[in-house]
């Protein structure tokens, strides 16, 4: 059975504690900073995006027809609070049977694959220490079934920067090279999925 996404995409960014007890006054209005541990505000940071690729995007749009066929359609939601992010990515319509890799990128996605600039990095000041890594970067590999439908979740132990978001989702050719001096790479642009 096909299905389509049809929530739009929406980014929620809204600053909340990690719970209130009984009679400790009204809930917060999104947006509003709320005291947590030590006095230190507890930002949540939600972002999603989704759709059936196309060539005309550019909220979800293809680049390779062959490895992402006609009704192929994707799903991610990114939570981000408290020193964790845990990103999860659902595919369908994709080969079955295949390894793809997938990312969180810079920039919004276009026509031009490169547009959506380098894989997001949390520690993107000092890529010499940290680079390209799994525990750096959001990788979100999978591994279609028999029908071409997959599903991926990455945890990674730091927060998303309010000020500094991924913008977009690439899915690749190839699962992502983990070492050596072409780590973190994953062969062609697939798709690519702009995130609100």
């Amino acid at each position: 059975m096909r299905w389509v996404v049809t929530v739009p995409a929406v980014l929620i960014l809204t600053a909340c504690s990690g719970g209130t007890s009984p009679g400790a006054g009204p809930s917060p209005r999104p947006g509003e900073a709320v005291a947590g541990h030590a006095g230190q505000a507890a930002h949540v940071v939600a972002l999603s995006g989704g759709g059936e690729f196309t060539k005309k995007g550019p909220a979800a749009i293809v680049y390779d027809h062959k490895l992402a066929p006609e009704g192929a359609q994707a799903s991610l939601t990114v939570e981000s609070q408290g020193g964790k992010t845990v990103s999860s990515l659902v595919v369908e319509g994709f080969l079955p049977d295949r390894a793809y890799g997938a990312h969180l990128h810079t920039k919004p996605c276009a026509a031009d694959p490169d547009a959506a600039g380098p894989h997001y990095q949390q520690h993107h000041h000092d890529p010499a220490s940290h680079g390209a890594t799994a525990a750096n970067e959001v990788w979100l590999d999978l591994t279609t079934d028999e029908s071409g439908s997959g599903r991926a979740t990455a945890r990674n132990a730091w927060s998303l920067d309010p000020n500094r978001l991924p913008r977009s989702l690439v899915i690749h050719a190839q699962r992502t090279t983990s070492a050596g001096p072409n780590a973190g790479t994953a062969g062609p642009r697939v798709t690519c999925m702009t995130l609100r």
